[in-house]
């Protein structure tokens, strides 16, 4: 069993940019997938970037070339940067492992708005 646990969300106004981290109860080396989703109101949970245990990385098209994820096996944390940010980036982000079956973490709320 794994527990996620995110931080770094907030208030951000357009153009700004966070970090997010997502840090996780035991050792990610082994998971080969890791990825961060996130849900705005009344929308459904949308994928933004996936990392695998190589390094290979994925991203929706809205995001790329703005957000970067990246894992640190050494430290059991996945990270989002997120950079130009847009209103329609708020949402809460959740973390997600691929890892008996999917694991998520609670999420942090991403609010830009000037």
């Amino acid at each position: 069993q794994v527990q996620l646990v995110e931080s770094g969300g907030g208030l951000v106004q357009p153009g700004g940019s966070l970090r997010l981290s997502c840090a996780a109860s035991r050792s990610i080396a082994s998971i080969g997938v890791m990825a961060w989703y996130r849900q705005a109101p009344e929308k459904q949970r949308e994928l933004v970037a996936v990392v695998t245990s190589s390094g290979g990385t994925n991203y929706r098209d809205s995001v790329k070339g703005r957000f970067t994820i990246s894992r640190d096996n050494a430290k059991n944390t996945v990270y989002l940067q997120m950079n130009s940010l847009k209103p329609e980036d708020t949402a809460v982000y959740y973390c997600y492992a691929d890892y008996i079956g999917g694991t998520w973490g609670q999420g942090t709320q991403v609010t830009v708005s000037s």
